[in-house]
């Protein structure tokens, strides 16, 4: 009597065998942010205006209104060669997502082969009394030749969702480059700022120094002509033409940073060599765009890092699971279709040429799991390393925006403050001039009050391009310029 296959006793094994198992299977290291928890209510010394608005938000062609410098960034948005490696690290996590997606389906192949076989006379197989003869009276041939051509599929089943687990892994971390490439874009757009407002801030240095040198050769010349006249000593002489030599020494200086400060931004928008189209007249009469931040909590949709980092922690997490299930057995399911003949001919006659398997394997690891609990134990660090990147975002955020809102703050009064120390210097060094040339002051007195009004006017350049590269940072640090 044969004995009938019951799938009760099938299932109960495989239950059997899966809860044996779970029970061996690790577990994982339960982790939470703290930072996302403790991101305070408002930033330090915020005023309430800043709480409603937040500049984040605004597209970056509204926030900057010099037409020389959009025209810069959109053409560094098209040819920058960071954004496009960029472009290409989300077509390879796509891609991905892609190949964890087909894992879920059967995989069909299709083929066919040729082959012989003949077995030995003395085994289990060449023993027995199968018939040499086959239709016609003809012998089987031997060697016996083998002619195959079909289909066959293998399929695994995804009882412990492992292979949705890893697919929604790689879903989030092909929405993480999304966010690493906006990220890119509002870290491009900010460099572009700071460094045409750099490039600016040297062309006035340069202007300058121009000037100066041009106040500088007359005062050598009254120097000149006052020792002509016993008035002064070449001393005198000696001195204003080694601080004129140092101005025109400065000069060169500038040309070389102005240049090199051209190429940075060419090589921003990812061409060679070319002057830098800008208006350089109105600069010192630029206004920095009012700030509003909103409140710290919007940093965390606002800014792509901290979207990236927290995508980054959920496919680590996702990662972890999947290799937890590592440990639970797999169902692997296979299944051939096709002809098959010792002679070609007999291939055309079917059913009797027709071959067909199937097939289930189920099976799960029992001795030696050192390599899926080293797996296991990697996803496990990586997902606290991955915590801990993201609590850093979090707080790095929030600590660049109040420094920058600091800097903004303490920057204006610096700039007032510069400005008057400029103006009065510039009306001392007209005094000066004026006593030197009617032999009431030394010569020390007009070097020392040109040497001030020199510095304090670079002073206040630099102070004003500190002032717009504050805003446009800050703009970045709220998440600004992306969208």
């Amino acid at each position: 009597m044969k004995n009938k296959f019951n799938f009760k006793y099938f299932g109960v094994a495989i239950g059997f065998l899966a809860l044996m198992e779970s029970c061996k299977a690790p577990m994982a290291t339960v982790i939470a942010s703290k930072a996302k928890e403790e991101v305070p209510q408002t930033y330090q010394n915020q005023e309430n205006n800043s709480e409603q608005k937040n500049s984040g938000l605004i597209p970056w062609k509204q926030f900057f209104t010099d037409a020389d410098l959009t025209n810069l960034i959109e053409i560094a948005l098209k040819n920058n060669q960071d954004l496009m490696i960029t472009l290409q690290e989300i077509e390879i996590a796509k891609a991905n997502v892609l190949y964890k997606s087909g894992s879920l389906k059967p995989t069909v192949s299709a083929g066919g082969g040729i082959g012989a076989e003949k077995t030995a006379r003395y085994t289990s197989s060449g023993a027995g009394n199968a018939s040499t003869k086959m239709e016609g009276d003809k012998n089987i041939p031997e060697p016996l030749p083998d002619f195959r051509f079909g289909l066959s599929a293998d399929w695994e089943f995804d009882i412990w969702h492992k292979l949705r687990t890893e697919k929604e892994a790689a879903v989030a971390h092909y929405l993480s480059t999304v966010e690493g490439k906006n990220f890119v874009l509002s870290s491009l757009i900010a460099e572009v700022a700071d460094n045409y407002y750099e490039l600016l801030a040297l062309d006035n240095q340069l202007d300058i120094i121009q000037k100066y040198i041009v106040l500088q050769q007359k005062a050598l010349e009254v120097s000149k002509i006052q020792k002509q006249a016993t008035a002064t000593t070449e001393l005198a002489v000696k001195k204003f033409e080694a601080e004129l030599a140092k101005s025109k020494a400065a000069k060169f200086d500038l040309n070389q940073q102005i240049t090199e400060k051209e190429n940075i931004i060419n090589s921003l928008l990812g061409r060679f060599p070319q002057p830098i189209v800008r208006n350089k007249e109105n600069f010192m009469k630029l206004v920095p765009q009012a700030v509003y931040t909103g409140i710290p909590n919007e940093l965390l949709d606002n800014r792509p890092d901290i979207k990236a980092a927290e995508l980054e922690l959920k496919s680590a997490k996702l990662d972890v699971e999947a290799a937890r299930k590592e440990f639970y057995p797999s169902l692997h399911i296979g299944a051939t279709l096709g002809l098959q003949a010792f002679n070609p001919t007999y291939l055309t006659k079917i059913p009797e040429s027709i071959a067909s398997n199937l097939v289930g394997d189920i099976a799960g690891p029992l001795i030696n799991k050192t390599a899926i609990q080293a797996n296991f134990k990697t996803a496990d660090a990586k997902q606290i390393q991955a915590l801990y990147e993201y609590d850093k975002t979090v707080v790095n955020a929030y600590l660049d925006v109040s420094s920058l809102m600091s800097k903004i703050k303490n920057m204006e009064g610096y700039y007032k403050l510069k400005a008057e120390q400029s103006k009065a210097l510039d009306d001392s060094n007209e005094i000066a001039v004026l006593l030197f040339k009617n032999s009431r002051a030394d010569y020390l007195e007009v070097l020392l009050n040109q040497r001030d009004a020199l510095d304090a006017k670079m002073e206040l350049v630099e102070a004003k391009k500190n002032q717009l590269n504050a805003v446009v940072d800050i703009y970045k640090g709220l998440g600004g310029g992306w969208k």
